[in-house]
């Protein structure tokens, strides 16, 4: 993952040695509005947030920009890089109680999709809340982006 940090001067060497490939603010700001976006994932600091302003369609459009929901803006920025890079991912759940995420690419081989798959499902396991009683996952379903879901047995 290559991770971009908008964060102050003051905490550039921080983000770089926490794992960021570009840090900066206004300098950063004036890549992406130049269209140089070296970037996977984009976390911000709460100050700079409203500097974001004049690249927020441009980020938004690819799904990069920082986000409080997503924890990508974030006063803890050193500790955000670290999580990130080491493969931490984010779990949307819509109004059915359905979560929807990505658990790895087709090129990573069954193996390594196997095994992440088995890690998302403990991780959801573990999230049980002590009050529920009676089977905590129903069905899974596992769907390309493109093309029709597949059933599994748990």
């Amino acid at each position: 993952m290559r991770i971009a940090a908008f964060v102050p001067d003051d905490l550039i060497d921080e983000a770089k040695k926490a794992g960021a490939v570009v840090a900066g603010n206004e300098d950063l700001i004036k890549q992406v509005e130049a269209g140089e976006i070296n970037f996977d994932i984009a976390i911000a600091v709460p100050t700079i947030m409203k500097s974001l302003g004049k690249i927020a369609k441009t980020l938004g459009q690819k799904g990069l920009m920082p986000n409080p929901k997503s924890g990508t803006v974030t006063t803890t920025v050193a500790k955000t890089i670290q999580e990130l890079s080491k493969g931490r991912i984010e779990c949307k759940m819509d109004k059915q109680g359905i979560i929807h995420t990505v658990f790895g690419k087709l090129s990573f081989g069954s193996a390594k999709l196997k095994e992440n798959l088995e890690v998302v499902l403990q991780a959801v396991k573990d999230a049980k809340p002590a009050g529920i009683k009676g089977v905590y996952i129903n069905s899974v379903s596992i769907s390309p982006s493109m093309g029709p879901g597949i059933r599994l047995e748990i």
